[in-house]
């Protein structure tokens, strides 16, 4: 199993007004120069938040959650010091609760 560790806002905080797409643009321009492995993804509506030892979180989790998640600690804390309002948090992954540490439920249309 691996420990993944997330970041947990709003949709609206954490892509339109805490623009953290620019902050990920240039951390994965970085990886890219370095030829380093991404380590991290941006999931709208975390399937793991449904897992029942999330069931805490998910019940402070504001309506439309988008989750940062890594396997670097170091990143997330990095990010929550940088931002405010946010939840912070780790899981081990797969398991039988959490199959796909990086699935969505959200639906395309």
């Amino acid at each position: 199993m691996t420990t993944y560790y997330y970041l947990l806002s709003s949709e609206k905080f954490l892509l339109e007004e805490a623009l953290e797409k620019e902050v990920l643009k240039e951390r994965t321009r970085n990886y890219a120069e370095q030829k380093k492995e991404i380590d991290f993804w941006q999931i709208k509506q975390p399937a793991f938040l449904d897992a029942p030892e999330m069931k805490e979180i998910k019940a402070k989790s504001p309506d439309q959650p988008v989750a940062i998640i890594s396997t670097s600690k170091q990143f997330i804390v990095w990010l929550k010091l940088r931002l405010e309002y946010v939840l912070t948090g780790e899981f081990e992954a797969p398991s039988a609760s959490i199959p796909d540490p990086l699935a969505s439920l959200e639906t395309v249309a």
